[in-house]
């Protein structure tokens, strides 16, 4: 009754405040003004906000500031002075007043936007101006209109001031007529007076003064103009292009004259001064005029004529002719010449030169013969003169040379060559020789004599002759080159045909004498220039050592020539000792699959080579007539001594064996590559190290290549390691590593894939994610599954804290769950509490330095039991709703607990505060207006200490049918309602309804209701309803016991945490005690009288009636078992009636498990560290007709000292956890006793007793069932 009158004082009181408005007269509001009241401030600026509270008739408030950063603004006062504003002041501002305990309402927020000061723009049109032009600058700050101006000129302190030249209007500053003082630097600033604010000055901008542009006139051509010819007068005017252009002649402007250039043309009759002429131009823009240009005379001159003269004439062929034509004296004319027709016109060739007024004519031909003229031009000006009288060119012939030779034909060494020189038709020549175009000034006559050397072999030389004489023709035309070649005498020359190189005691050697040209020869031998009278072949064979010596040869015939030179003399040396090859190898210690090469060598050449292998004296490998011999792809067989030897000739000639050379062949190392480490899943910026291994290397000193996709990434390292760190994505491929030493190389290594992928992000999973007061929470961490190697972190969201890492959104920091993180994947909270509700999170790391994943999404673990600090209500009280409904949503606080907001959490988005859309009443309460399917939901309340409500699942159907269902948990026994409603209930107001739990009809209802009147724990699952109205979703209905609530859970956990412990301990005296005797004992304890808690009346009651001491009994038998159940009751065993009428009785259970035990004959036993021993005691109370309420404890005994009565308790390691189950068995009303119980009992390793017995393996569990036994009475 009690709570009943709370609850309804809290709802008159959430009524009374709901109806008073934020507008209520008499509620105080604070108004926050800023100066200067403007959207925009300066950096550096004075910024001063002003916090007035109105309303509530009170002077002596206290301030509160909220500011975008903390301590910009004092607390407590009513002023904020921002003294010069910095982009940090940015953001919104707001403020309340304070006053015993009484708040103002929040101003409104005022936004305050810090900006860097803006640059002045300074623009001057025109630039550059002309004298008397007008110029306009003007200055601009961005588009704000509140900025005045100021101007300066070469100094900061020459300020531009208002003059009759100067005005300044606005943002502008206008110079009329400008003269050449206004010329120089100009810049502007920006003013705020009101704000003593400066923007930053403008960039400098130079006003320059041109001067007008002067007109000038051209006149082409230049020079003299002559009669007939046009003139064309060209107005330049510098600058620019837009001109129009004024003409005058004598003074006189021509109207008609507007171009730039005019064309006069003189009449061809006119001689004299054609007149005076100058020009002026205009334009629209500036500058708008030019100065005049100067008077230019134009004079006229009549037309000369051409004069034409020849030197010599007549000509012969060969001579020169000048032909010279003269206009008057001036040098401004060209000059055409013309031969026999006015078109001819005679132009530049390799014979005719034309320079100037010249026309030069080299070696007169007769096509040269002919009448000439010649004509003055002037090609610029289309001007030619008169032409010139003509003039005719006369051509005679000059009298030929010509070189007569004796004799005819090939002339040789020794021979005498005549040589005469013809010039017919003149006698009284002076004959002149050349030989090779020199002049042999020796040789004066007609006729020479040449005799040849005898040991000319090549051309005697090129001859010719001219003649000259006093009279014209002075000279004679030269006769052609005449060649006299004299060819060489064959020559002889002697070889030795067979064998080549040295020669050796014992061969036969075969000479043999060569001459060129001619077929017919008759040969002579000579040694030691002693002619071989019988030898006339052309081969000789002589035999060695005894013909040994120097030989020559030379050949006869009958024709010219009739004889050859001599050959060189061809010494015949003998070597006097047999040659030996050398034998070598380009590789001697090889691995398989190489190559090798095996060199024979020997003093000289045309040998046969021989390969022996193992043995000299064996059948040769191999014969060829190369001297190498190639081993392609070795195996190891070929690995041995190898020998060769070389022969020549018929019969053969053989050299001495070589030296043997041995070849080791052994099998190619193997390299190997591993990864380090060795994970199949590499992410970014980890370290990745490659190591390359030569196997069966031999020795240590080898370099490394390394490979990616095949391509070389190192050619050449020393160290067997390849480090990548960071790696990156670009680092993913197939990698491959070989070693190198000197030209050997090992096997390149099998490829390794590295595979990098993007930083993971695990995926956190929480079961269940409901709490059940007393049960274990696991929360289980997943990586990539191709990765291996992490080290999980845990961590449980809680408010924003400094010095904690946090989210993204910096809405929760992230708190750790243990400080080293465990090696599992998983990590368990045993038991769990409300406490432990709220957020949660993982991250993985592993490698040196370690590497760490993303943060997983947060997932929750809620709580839907009542809290004693806060509830959760919903309005309407239900977790199904329909769309387009409201909803209303508020955190109930108890006591004096404060700070709570309403949180929600949906399956797209976790929100950390309520949605200002929602219509929010205060932090805490949320209505929501209109339901959408996205409301759907789990909603619960947090405190800024991070402490949690209740939290309920909402469902937001758009359906027509929603079931009521509870929203908190129930209470066994209970009577719990379920209705079907439906969104248009009056059209079918009793239709037939399903009623399903876990997805089984349960019941037809034709009310649309169904109740439960006694709930149990049976009847805890999904819930819905189904009719022709369509199908509702389903709603989970939680069961629990009575009295579990938290306060009296954690009451009795503690109290049974304590009672545990000593259960425990007077258990173990109670094993080694059995261990020695194996005698059945019974213990009588009393524990502690249970207290009262807040169960109703009627329970209270029943409870305390027949109340009698709590017995623990243990039954041990022997070794069969080493621990048994311990049971606890209130009732005797010689009084199960009464107790079964009595009411419901106290029951402990406790079951303790050994993970690992030794025996060792009567000695004490020792509890190893790392094998805990684990209990669980189970508190309930059992009914005759019903199943046992039991409260789950959990007692960890660690280790024990020796036996002095002392024992100490540790938290076991995680990984080592073992649990028990102890089931609620029901019992039949005075069929046997009340206080049951089933255990399992894990008995995981056990030695050998006394007795022997089969041991089960370690890794097997054995179970056993305990069941109700009698036992001897005390």
């Amino acid at each position: 009754m009690e709570s009943t009158l709370i609850c309804v004082l809290l709802l008159l009181n959430t009524l009374i405040n709901s109806g008073h408005s934020e507008d209520d007269d008499g509620v105080s509001k604070a108004v926050l003004t800023i100066h200067p009241n403007s959207s925009q401030i300066f950096s550096g600026e004075s910024v001063t906000l002003r916090c007035v509270i109105q309303g509530g008739g009170v002077t002596d408030w206290e301030y509160r500031w909220l500011t975008p950063s903390p301590d910009q603004c004092p607390q407590k006062e009513h002023v904020c002075i921002i003294s010069a504003a910095e982009f940090s002041h940015s953001g919104d501002y707001r403020c309340l007043g304070s006053h015993q305990q009484q708040d103002s309402k929040w101003s409104d927020a005022v936004r305050l936007t810090v900006t860097p000061l803006p640059k002045a723009t300074l623009t001057v049109e025109p630039n550059p101006v002309f004298p008397g032009e007008t110029v306009t600058l003007t200055c601009s700050v961005r588009s704000d209109s509140i900025w005045s101006y100021q101007w300066y000129k070469e100094r900061n302190d020459n300020v531009v001031s208002q003059s009759v030249g100067h005005t300044r209007t606005g943002d502008t500053l206008t110079i009329s007529n400008v003269a050449e003082s206004d010329h120089g630097l100009y810049w502007c600033q920006g003013e705020i007076q009101s704000r003593s604010i400066s923007s930053i000055i403008s960039d400098l901008v130079t006003i320059t003064l041109n001067a007008l542009p002067v007109a000038s006139v051209s006149v082409s051509p230049q020079g003299l103009l002559y009669s007939g010819e046009t003139v064309s007068l060209q107005c330049v005017i510098p600058g620019y292009t837009d001109w129009r252009y004024l003409w005058f002649r004598d003074n006189q402007q021509l109207p008609s004259q507007t171009s730039k250039a005019i064309d006069i043309t003189i009449p061809i009759t006119q001689t004299g001064q054609a007149g005076q002429y100058r020009c002026e131009g205009l334009r629209t823009d500036q500058p708008q005029r030019s100065q005049p240009s100067d008077d230019i005379i134009i004079s006229v001159t009549a037309l000369p004529k051409a004069t034409l003269t020849v030197e010599p004439n007549p000509v012969f062929p060969g001579e020169t002719v000048t032909l010279t034509c003269s206009v008057e004296s001036d040098s401004i004319w060209s000059y055409q010449w013309y031969k026999d027709r006015n078109y001819s016109v005679v132009t530049q060739s390799v014979r005719h030169t034309i320079t100037g007024d010249t026309l030069t004519i080299s070696r007169a031909a007769e096509s040269d013969q002919g009448l000439y003229w010649c004509q003055g031009e002037i090609q610029s000006r289309s001007i030619s003169s008169i032409i010139s009288d003509p003039v005719t060119i006369t051509l005679n012939a000059l009298p030929v040379a010509s070189v007569s030779v004796s004799p005819r034909g090939l002339l040789y060494s020794g021979e005498t060559v005549s040589l005469q020189c013809v010039i017919p038709g003149y006698t009284d020549w002076t004959y002149r020789w050349f030989r090779y175009n020199h002049h042999l000034p020796s040789q004066t006559s007609k006729a020479i004599d040449i005799t040849i050397p005898i040991t000319l072999t090549v051309q005697l030389g090129q001859y010719r002759c001219e003649g000259l004489r006093t009279d014209r023709p002075q000279r004679s035309q030269p006769s052609n080159v005449v060649t006299i070649s004299v060819t060489a005498l064959p020559t002889a020359s002697v070889k030795i045909v067979t064998p080549q190189g040295l020669l050796y005691p014992g061969e036969t050697v075969t000479l043999q004498c060569d001459i060129s040209d001619y077929t017919d020869w008759t040969y002579r031998w000579f040694r030691y220039n002693k002619k071989l009278l019988i030898h006339s072949r052309k081969t000789i064979t002589i035999s060695l050592p005894d013909q040994a010596g120097q030989y020559q040869c030379v050949g006869m015939r009958k024709g010219r020539p009739q004889k050859s030179y001599h050959s060189s003399a061809l010494p015949i040396i003998i070597t006097d000792y047999q040659p030996k090859t050398t034998l070598t190898s380009d590789k001697e210690d090889v691995f398989t699959g190489d190559r090798v090469t095996l060199s024979c060598t020997v003093e000289s050449p045309g040998w046969k080579f021989y390969w022996y292998r193992h043995r000299p004296d064996s059948t040769p490998v191999t014969t060829a007539s190369r001297y190498s011999y190639t081993l392609s792809r070795v195996s190891v067989s070929d690995g041995g001594q190898y020998w060769c030897r070389a022969g020549r000739g018929d019969p053969v000639y053989y050299t001495l064996y070589s030296d043997p050379v041995q070849i080791n062949i052994t099998e190619r190392p193997v390299a190997v590559l591993t990864l380090q480490p060795n994970w199949t899943q590499i992410f970014i910026r980890e370290t990745v190290t490659m190591r390359c291994d030569i196997q069966g290397g031999g020795d240590t000193d080898w370099n490394y290549r390394w490979y990616k996709n095949s391509p070389v990434v190192i050619s050449f390292n020393t160290k067997p390691e390849y480090r990548i760190s960071p790696v990156y994505m670009s680092n993913s491929g197939s990698y491959t590593c070989e070693g190198v030493k000197g030209n050997k190389f090992s096997k390149t290594s099998d490829a390794v894939k590295l595979t990098v992928s993007d930083q993971p992000q695990p995926v956190l999973s929480i079961s269940p994610q409901w709490l059940n007061p007393g049960d274990s929470v696991t929360l289980n961490c997943k990586v990539d599954k191709t990765s291996t190697g992490w080290r999980f972190s845990w961590y449980r969201a809680v408010p924003h804290r400094a010095g904690l890492p946090s989210l993204s959104d910096k809405s929760y920091s992230l708190q750790p769950l243990s400080d080293n993180g465990t090696s599992e994947d998983s990590y368990t909270l045993i038991p769990a509490g409300p406490t432990h509700t709220g957020g949660y999170v993982c991250r993985a790391g592993r490698g040196d330095p370690v590497y760490d994943t993303l943060y997983s999404e947060p997932q929750f673990l809620w709580s839907g039991d009542l809290q004693p600090s806060v509830s959760l209500t919903v309005l309407p009280n239900r977790t199904q709703h329909f769309t387009s409904k409201s909803l209303s949503l508020s955190c109930e606080l108890k006591g004096n607990s404060t700070g709570w907001r309403l949180k929600r959490h949906t399956e797209t988005a976790w929100l950390p505060e309520c949605v200002s859309t929602w219509r929010s009443i205060t932090e805490s309460t949320c209505t929501i207006t209109s339901l959408d399917t996205w409301y759907s939901g789990v909603f619960w309340c947090e405190s800024g200490s991070g402490e949690y409500s209740n939290a309920v699942n909402i469902t937001v159907n758009d359906g027509d049918v929603i079931l009521e269902s509870p929203v908190h948990p129930v209470t066994e026994g209970d009577s719990v309602p379920l209705t079907c409603t439906f969104r248009h209930q009056g059209t079918n107001p009793n239709p037939k309804t399903d009623f399903y739990k876990d997805g089984t009809l349960i019941k037809n209802e034709t009310t649309g209701e169904m109740t439960i009147p006694t709930v149990s724990k049976s009847d805890e699952g999904f819930y819905k309803c189904k009719s022709d109205e369509g199908e509702s979703p389903e709603s989970w209905v939680t069961v629990r016991a009575p009295g579990s609530s938290t306060s009296v859970l954690v009451a009795v956990v503690v109290g049974l945490v304590v009672a545990g412990v000593l259960l425990v301990i007077l258990l173990v005296l109670l094993v080694r005690y059995q261990n020695r005797k194996g005698s059945c004992f019974n213990r009588i304890f009393w524990p502690p009288q249970p207290q009262r808690t807040n169960q109703d009346p009627q329970q209270d009651q029943g409870s305390t009636q027949g109340q009698a001491p709590d017995t623990v009994y243990t039954c041990l038998h022997g070794d069969a078992n080493i621990y048994d159940t311990i049971n606890s009751s209130d009732n005797n065993d010689n009084d199960v009636a009464g107790a079964s009428a009595a009411g419901p009785s106290h029951v402990t259970y406790a079951q303790i498990q050994l993970k690992k035990l030794a025996k060792k004959k009567k000695e004490k036993r020792n509890y190893p560290k790392d094998y805990p021993v684990y209990s669980e005691v189970k508190t309930g109370k059992a009914t005759a007709a019903g199943p046992v309420d039991v409260t789950y404890a959990e007692v960890d005994l660690q280790k024990r000292a020796k036996a002095k009565k002392k024992r100490e308790t540790a938290t076991p390691p995680e990984p080592e956890s073992v649990y028990s189950l102890v089931k609620p068995y029901t019992v039949p009303a005075a069929a046997g006793p009340v206080d049951v119980t089933y255990a399992e009992v894990d008995l995981q390793k056990k030695v050998k007793t006394k007795k022997k017995r089969a041991t089960p393996p370690e890794a097997d569990s054995v179970y056993s069932q305990l069941k109700p036994r009698s036992c001897p009475g005390p």
